[in-house]
């Protein structure tokens, strides 16, 4: 059974993804879509919506200091699911009290359920050098 945290942020993934996807539509058509499509397994729809307009509210700064850390990994080279799970793992470590390790784990397990083979080394080692370097680790 999954934590209800682990399912606001797999949804907070999802809206993510459909979001940039849908040419960044309006969040809001996004949440509405996602809720009919969810059928009330959305979970808290309000928390899912309030992380992922926290991570598009910093969307510039945030994909500034991945592609910082990612030497070598410019965003569009990055593929979309893992970039909206290191911009929702970034926004976490710098606006709430999850502890890192928690928020490094969960955004892992994310990448082992929504992206390739290699993506959860990918985020971890990208995370991971995120927080050290706002002293979070």
């Amino acid at each position: 059974m999954l934590r209800p945290e682990t399912k606001i942020r797999a949804r907070a993934l999802q809206l993510l993804y459909a979001w940039e996807l849908r040419g960044w539509a309006s969040v809001d058509l996004v949440v509405q879509r996602l809720v009919r499509l969810g059928r009330g397994r959305v979970g808290d729809p309000e928390k899912v919506e309030m992380l992922a307009r926290g991570v598009l509210q910093q969307l510039d700064r945030l994909d500034g200091e991945i592609e910082f850390v990612a030497q070598g990994w410019p965003l569009p080279r990055i593929g979309t699911v893992e970039r909206n799970i290191l911009r929702l793992g970034l926004h976490e470590l710098l606006e709430t009290d999850v502890p890192p390790k928690v928020v490094i784990d969960e955004s892992v397990q994310l990448a082992h359920w929504f992206a390739g083979e290699k993506a959860p080394g990918f985020v971890n080692g990208v995370l991971d050098a995120l927080a050290r370097r706002h002293g979070r680790l």
